[in-house]
């Protein structure tokens, strides 16, 4: 069987190591392109977007696609609602591949939010040094509160560059340490963080740095699924 992966993530390159020279299943890795150097998976990989439902449709056709697995971001909803409708139109099976959100625990101060917007809406009353680590797609939002100190992590930089005031930037990619997070946030004095909830290991450290420090945390919740079947191990797929 052929089957293509939506990557992007380390559960979709986790999931291509273990496919890789797989006895029945003929898999091929699609990255959208977004990130300048990305971490190539141990398969045969595209890099760069199909046009839409109507290409992605077209190319699950063309190349004979029996199983479509999306493993992309938890907050690359665009990509899965066109995987979804896409899967719909020609008959291709879709399972998702996706990171269990992080739960709040004990000494937590989240400040749940339904969307960037509002993130940045519910930074006027907290504190002046921000961090930001939201990714590099959505920081333009920020300039609509431009009387903060803003600490911004990503992997590539914004583009264009923000238009805030008073700004730093960081290109780092994860997995981070709590020691080195912690540290971050001590040097910079960090006073509130923006994150989205994305679930996974590479950047959980932040959210405990966060917890001993008692910072609070402003959370964007996931978007909705695109109702497929899903799961969290790649081993849940074979």
């Amino acid at each position: 069987m052929k089957a293509l992966i939506l990557g992007g993530t380390t559960e979709a390159t986790a999931l291509a190591s273990l496919l890789s020279g797989h006895p029945r299943i003929d898999a091929a890795v699609s990255l959208a392109g977004r990130t300048k150097q990305p971490v190539l998976p141990p398969l045969p990989t595209r890099i760069g977007g199909f046009g839409g439902v109507e290409g992605l449709a077209a190319h699950l056709v063309e190349t004979g696609i029996g199983a479509v697995i999306d493993a992309t971001h938890p907050f690359a909803d665009q990509i899965s609602a066109n995987a979804a409708a896409a899967c719909a139109r020609v008959g291709v099976p879709l399972l998702v591949l996706t990171r269990k959100p992080w739960e709040p625990g004990a000494g937590d101060r989240w400040i749940g939010v339904p969307d960037m917007a509002a993130a940045a809406e519910a930074l006027r009353p907290l504190g002046e040094s921000v961090f930001l680590t939201i990714g590099r797609q959505e920081v333009a939002v920020f300039e609509a509160v431009p009387d903060k100190r803003y600490l911004i992590r990503a992997v590539d930089p914004p583009e264009p560059a923000p238009k805030l005031p008073d700004y730093r930037l960081i290109l780092d990619r994860g997995p981070f340490t709590l020691e080195g997070e912690c540290a971050l946030l001590e040097e910079h004095r960090v006073e509130v963080i923006v994150s989205k909830n994305s679930g996974g290991m590479a950047t959980e450290a932040k959210l405990e740095a966060a917890r001993r420090r008692r910072i609070p945390l402003v959370m964007v919740e996931r978007p909705p699924g695109n109702g497929g079947a899903e799961g969290h191990e790649a081993a849940w797929l074979l």
